[in-house]
């Protein structure tokens, strides 16, 4: 009989790309999971893994393999929640992922919370970009995700996935403190035209509502530097590289000479919980939802908009 911890251990290699990743998804060192390997080779006689490069890549096996580990994975999912749906309390593992931001800005308060509240859940966090999270709960690789979407560019949801409205993440344009539209109480999109912007790189869902929104207004943007973070974009904004449009939620305070005008309409990401449909059940999905909802809005009225020299900034 195969062993159902060496084939999540394989799932996890074909869900997340590599060793190395899936070791960190399933909380082992790549080591362990190269031994788990191995020990399921030998079960099977079969080669799973061969070299690629740096990386490794599964055979074709491999690959039936972990398809019938993920229906059976699935199963042992079903029975899980059962039991825990049995007891009336979140217990046991729970995988969660999380963008930058909410990571920073929001989950610390959620996991301290569940902690404190439930002692036998374990939730674990991994911070994931949202196009990947998605994926990533819909493959069954993890319980829990909170991504975002933009007003203008809605997020699609895969069949087997459920989704709950967290709350909406305003934004605002950050300037240098000398640029000819500190002063302005707001400002409209048509008015961002001819600027130098400060974004995130293509690809991703901050960059595409930028480009989006602003050939929607008849310009075409330029885009002068591309950075992941936003704390690094705010750097930017203070030496006059340029403007950004930066999300409130994780922003912390700003660094001295950058101002925060707000834009009117203001612009807003939607954050969203996602699970698998078979785990909906689940008293640690259903409690992490409920306890996400109930602490957002502490974290929404947190977003106060000030420098790190203590000058409220707002526009």
């Amino acid at each position: 009989m195969l062993d159902l911890g060496r084939l999540r251990a394989l799932h996890a290699v074909s869900v997340h790309g590599s060793v190395g990743a899936a070791a960190a998804a399933l909380g082992y060192t790549p080591s362990a999971i190269s031994q788990q390997i191995a020990k399921l080779e030998r079960e099977t006689g079969t080669t799973l893994l061969e070299r690629q490069g740096r990386g490794v890549r599964l055979t074709d096996e491999a690959q039936q393999l972990a398809e019938a580990a993920q229906q059976l994975l699935s199963i042992v999912e079903e029975a899980e929640v059962r039991l825990e749906e049995r007891r009336g309390e979140p217990s046991g593992r729970l995988a969660v992922a999380c963008f930058a931001t909410a990571a920073r800005g929001l989950m610390p308060l959620v996991l301290a919370d569940l902690a404190r509240r439930h002692p036998s859940l374990d939730a674990r966090l991994q911070e994931i970009d949202p196009h990947l999270s998605i994926d990533l709960v819909a493959r069954g690789a993890i319980d829990l995700a909170v991504a975002h979407d933009w007003d203008i560019a809605p997020m699609p949801t895969p069949p087997g996935v459920e989704q709950a409205v967290i709350g909406d993440d305003l934004c605002d344009v950050l300037v240098p403190a000398d640029h000819r539209m500190a002063g302005e109480k707001s400002l409209r999109r048509e008015q961002l035209g001819g600027e130098r912007w400060i974004t995130q790189p293509p690809g991703t869902v901050c960059h595409d509502w930028l480009m989006r929104t602003l050939r929607a207004a008849g310009h075409e943007p330029l885009i002068a530097h591309q950075a992941e973070e936003y704390h690094t974009q705010a750097a930017l904004v203070a030496a006059g590289l340029g403007i950004a449009l930066v999300p409130r939620l994780g922003r912390g305070p700003l660094p001295p000479r950058v101002t925060i005008v707000g834009l009117d309409p203001a612009p807003s990401r939607r954050l969203r919980a996602l699970w698998r449909t078979g785990a909906a059940r689940r008293p640690a999905i259903t409690e992490t939802v409920r306890t996400l909802k109930r602490l957002w809005p502490q974290v929404a009225d947190q977003g106060e908009q000030v420098t790190e020299d203590g000058r409220e900034v707002i526009g």
